[in-house]
């Protein structure tokens, strides 16, 4: 074992705050002194927006220590610090999922370390089917709430209170401030935005009718099977979140057609130009606010 292994293992026993520090040292020494305030989490299929990013410093995750590794089709695995219109944001290029194996904990560390690198608003989206019936594929929706079908929640075990309270309220997950922002931008540029209810599952198989019945008795207008933790673990963490998703297929039932992961990336593929005009216009916007 050489001296870089055994410094990586020594620092798996660390609390998981002391672990995101390092992580968090190891990608300001990679990518420069820039602080980003604006963090992007980019779901499937919709990574390429972090490629137009300006003065780019880019990171594998591979390379950031404790940070989990995706081997999910359209989740590039890569951390793009970069600038539009005068913002500097820190851009993850696809996620980690809880059906991968992983626990809540290690799914939420990407987000976790991009607050703590000074990304106090955070934009999450994702690909997700749709349940409302009004919806289409290739819509995008902001999220307005959600329904946690989880096992388990990224918050339970240990507190450790540098990184939020015990039992973070969760009335306004989705920022309404944010989705007020996007919607203007979003009319700005000709597009009518819905706002929704996403439902998180832990998956990897695909829901079936009966169940699609149910979360739409639920209340719920679409779902996937991300977003949810990090989420939590973001609003725990003290910062605004503004989720959107990608509607890049109707859910279970809805069609008669079978569900495929080729579906849902030739979709997000399709709506990718309109995707990254409304995130950079709300990015701009952001910088603009006072």
């Amino acid at each position: 074992m050489n001296t870089h292994d055994r410094a990586a293992q020594s620092t798996l026993t660390l609390p998981l705050f002391e672990q995101l520090q390092v992580s968090a040292a190891a990608i300001r020494a990679h990518t420069g002194a820039r602080r980003p305030t604006v963090g992007l989490i980019l779901g499937s299929g919709l990574g390429a927006f972090a490629d137009q990013l300006l003065r780019p410093a880019a990171m594998d995750y591979r390379d950031v220590p404790h940070f989990p590794v995706s081997a999910v089709e359209g989740h590039v695995g890569r951390l793009v610090i970069g600038e539009i219109a005068g913002v500097t944001v820190a851009a993850l290029q696809g996620r980690v999922h809880y059906y991968e194996g992983h626990d809540l904990l290690k799914v939420t560390f990407p987000v976790r370390t991009l607050i703590l690198l000074g990304c106090h608003t955070v934009v999450i989206t994702n690909a997700a089917g749709g349940i409302n019936q009004a919806y289409s594929p290739g819509e995008l929706v902001l999220i307005a709430d959600h329904l946690d079908l989880f096992p388990e929640s990224p918050l339970r075990g240990a507190l450790d209170p540098r990184l939020g309270p015990r039992f973070p309220d969760m009335t306004r997950a989705y920022s309404p401030e944010l989705r007020a922002l996007a919607q203007r931008v979003g009319g700005e540029l000709g597009m009518s935005l819905r706002e929704g209810v996403y439902a998180g599952l832990p998956g990897p198989a695909y829901e079936t009718p009966a169940e699609i019945r149910m979360l739409r008795t639920l209340g719920a207008d679409m779902c996937g099977m991300s977003t949810v933790p990090e989420v939590i673990a973001a609003n725990h963490q003290g910062a605004r979140v503004l989720g959107m998703s990608c509607i890049t297929n109707m859910a279970a039932g809805m069609t008669g057609e079978a569900l495929s992961h080729d579906e849902v990336t030739a979709t997000a593929a399709r709506v990718r130009a309109t995707f990254a005009r409304l995130l950079a216009g709300i990015v701009a916007a952001l910088g603009r606010r006072p």
